[in-house]
Order: C-alpha cells, then structure tokens, then sequence
C-alpha cells in the first residue's frame, strides 16, 4: 500500500475513535435502574458501593417515598459516606452492612449523590 493511503486510513480510524469517546462521554445518557415499586407504594433499590455506586443511575417516581439500601463492599475511606444534598440525607455506610435512606422526591429532575470527596457519583432520576 502506498504510504499516503496508509496514513489516509490510520488517520479516519483514529477520528472515529476520538468520536467514538466524546459520545460516550459527553453525549450517551444513562438509562438507570427503575427502582423497585412495593405493594405499599414504596420504592426500593440496592446500591453496592465498591469503588464507584453500582448502579450508579437509579429511576424512581415524584410524590412516593423511596428507599436506597447502601451496601459498601470496600474500606476506602472515599466511600464512608453518601450524601443527597438537594435532599438534606446523607449517611455513613459501615463496610458489609446494608444502610437505608429514605426520602420523599416531590418534583421530577435529575439529583446527584456522591462520597463526601466527590469522586463516586451517582444520580437520581426523577420522572
């Protein structure tokens, strides 16, 4: 091959994957784990934290009461604690034991929740 048709394809393959990851970064969107819904209207995920929060996208519905069990299978100081601030929850999360939070999302929207460091991140979507 003629080396300027080989620089010629090297260079489309590496823009595609340069494409590739700045749609998987900035504009895939998760689709999230709808949380469980209870015959009591309550809904219900399970959260494993071992470095990161796992799922790390959670689904639920405005106006019913919900409950994430936190479960941390690490002992990164990072993953002590979790913590909702448009909510006002946050917990400490003891390492093999399944921790509860409870709160009622009253409006639709996208709330963040993360480690006291900022570095485990996840998101609650509101529908």
């Amino acid at each position: 091959m003629e080396p300027i048709v080989s620089k010629l394809i090297v260079d489309l393959l590496g823009a595609a994957a340069v494409a590739g990851i700045v749609w998987f970064f900035w504009f895939s969107k998760p689709k999230g784990v709808a949380a469980a819904a209870g015959a009591s209207g309550l809904q219900e995920a399970l959260i494993v934290v071992k470095g990161g929060y796992h799922p790390d996208v959670i689904v639920v519905k405005a106006g019913k009461p919900v409950r994430l069990n936190f479960l941390r299978r690490e002992t990164s100081a990072c993953s002590e604690m979790v913590l909702f601030p448009d909510f006002d929850k946050s917990a400490t999360l003891p390492t093999d034991e399944t921790v509860p939070i409870e709160f009622t999302p009253t409006k639709p929207g996208e709330y963040g929740f993360q480690c006291q460091m900022g570095m485990l991140r996840g998101k609650l979507l509101v529908e």
